[in-house]
């Protein structure tokens, strides 16, 4: 099943990559979340080849319509993480899809299409990119870690979850190497998987953004879960985290202050 995953994902990324040298005509979901009609033909595409391929299972995606649709034998698909990357040309902008049986993560892949980078894993057989296989760091120093976040899209119209972010940023920020925000979630857990980064953590994610980068850090030694510690909900929990293992107590305590 992976391979033809693969193979129709592949296929996917040269409209993504029509469309981020393109000019581009931009709708609004909300003050700051973005979508275009690649967003769309992305996600159509795929669509009908999982639907053709994949006929067990069912599919959940960002741009469709979900509220029939239960949660089980499902692929899960984000046809542009990373819109307003996409839009401005800043090369972090993926499509992300993740396979669950039985609810839990099955295959993942993660695709770059402008940088060509394919992220994949599989339950149990570790996580590869580009076929070479990848491992979280092995740093265990706080105030070595390279951490990633993001800002939510609620950010401009509720000064709760602002407030928030900047007082996550404020306790964490002396305290680790440094932040960085690419703007892609399915990426950020990527570059934990990778060793890129120590840690990552975001509120207010949909399950598109993350089901597949979940597996891929996982699969290369790494942890995630909510903030309170407990296993991560794809459609519930609020604050995403996601470690190479070492700091997540610390990281999970700064975030609870």
């Amino acid at each position: 099943m992976k391979e033809k995953l693969k193979k129709i994902i592949i296929e996917a990324g040269t409209i993504l990559k029509k469309g981020y040298y393109s000019e581009k005509e931009v709708d609004f979901k909300a003050k700051k979340d973005l979508v275009t009609k690649y967003d769309v033909a992305v996600e159509n595409f795929l669509k009908e080849r999982f639907t053709e391929e994949f006929k067990e299972f069912n599919i959940i995606a960002e741009e469709s319509n979900n509220e029939n649709i239960e949660f089980n034998d499902s692929i899960i698909i984000d046809p542009i993480d990373g819109t307003t990357n996409f839009v401005n040309q800043v090369p972090h902008t993926a499509i992300s899809v993740g396979v669950y049986k039985n609810k839990k993560s099955y295959i993942a892949i993660v695709y770059n299409p402008i940088l060509d980078e394919l992220y994949e894993a599989e339950r149990g057989k570790g996580s590869f990119l580009n076929g070479k296989k990848i491992e979280v760091s092995k740093e265990d120093d706080f105030q070595k870690a390279l951490i990633s976040t993001g800002f939510p899209y609620t950010s401009g119209t509720n000064k709760e979850d602002l407030d928030d972010v900047i007082k996550k940023i404020n306790i964490i920020l002396p305290k680790c190497q440094d932040i960085r925000r690419l703007g892609s979630a399915a990426l950020d857990l990527c570059y934990v998987a990778r060793g890129t980064y120590e840690a990552y953590y975001e509120m207010n994610l949909k399950a598109w953004d993350v089901s597949a980068g979940i597996l891929i850090l996982t699969e290369a030694g790494g942890m995630v879960s909510n903030i309170f510690e407990k296993e991560y909900d794809l459609f519930n929990d609020k604050y995403i985290v996601a470690t190479n293992t070492k700091l997540h107590k610390q990281l999970i305590n700064l975030l609870q202050k």
